[in-house]
């Protein structure tokens, strides 16, 4: 299921680049836009499908290559793992649903804002949150800079996942609204939703 997700988050994009000039409207259309649920009436005025239709779709809209290559690697990374213990049909709901409050927690740190919401990484925190309970003394490899160098250091999930987690608190919290074009409490929420997630989903 996480390579199906990957694909389908490939087949998106590439609709996406074939839409050319219309891709704005797109986006306005599915993506996740806090204001359209900060105004009054809006469900009546644009119906339920367009009304909560984003909170699902805008999961799969990417902005741009680099977007959507770093969500799939990081999918990639911490997904398999996570769907081995879930079962397949569990760990796609169990990801579609930390979308959500991903989506949920973004327009409540943005409420009124115009700017649409997209990508699958509150979906992916949600994963990494999971990641976290299950297997906090696994390995995670990552590349430091040094100079002009990079060099690849090993630590413990706890720890790798911990220090992102606090990088998105720590932005969020001089960014509110999401400022700088990055959904910093759609992964703070994603990752806290996927731990509550986790704990529903192992009892079903």
């Amino acid at each position: 299921m996480t390579f199906g997700l990957v694909a389908a988050n490939a087949w998106v994009f590439f609709q996406e680049l074939a839409l050319g000039r219309k891709l704005d409207r797109f986006i306005m259309t599915w993506g996740l836009i806090p204001k359209r649920y900060a105004a009054s009436g809006m469900l009546a005025k644009l119906g339920a499908k367009a009304y909560l239709g984003p909170f699902l779709t805008s999961m799969f809209l990417h902005g741009g290559w680099l977007h959507i290559l770093s969500n799939i690697w990081v999918l990639v990374i911490f997904g398999d793992n996570v769907e081995d213990r879930l079962g397949h049909v569990r760990y796609l709901l169990f990801y579609l649903a930390a979308g959500v409050v991903a989506g949920l927690s973004q327009v409540w740190a943005s409420w009124g804002s115009p700017v649409p919401t997209i990508g699958a990484s509150g979906a992916i925190a949600g994963v990494m949150g999971a990641f976290f309970v299950l297997y906090p003394r696994a390995r995670v490899v990552m590349l430091v800079p040094i100079f002009i160098f990079l060099e690849t250091i090993e630590l413990p999930a706890y720890l790798f996942l911990g220090l992102w987690l606090w990088m998105q608190v720590y932005s969020g919290s001089h960014a509110f609204g999401g400022a700088g074009g990055v959904a910093w409490w759609a992964h703070v929420g994603g990752f806290a939703g996927g731990i509550v997630l986790l704990g529903l989903f192992s009892l079903l």
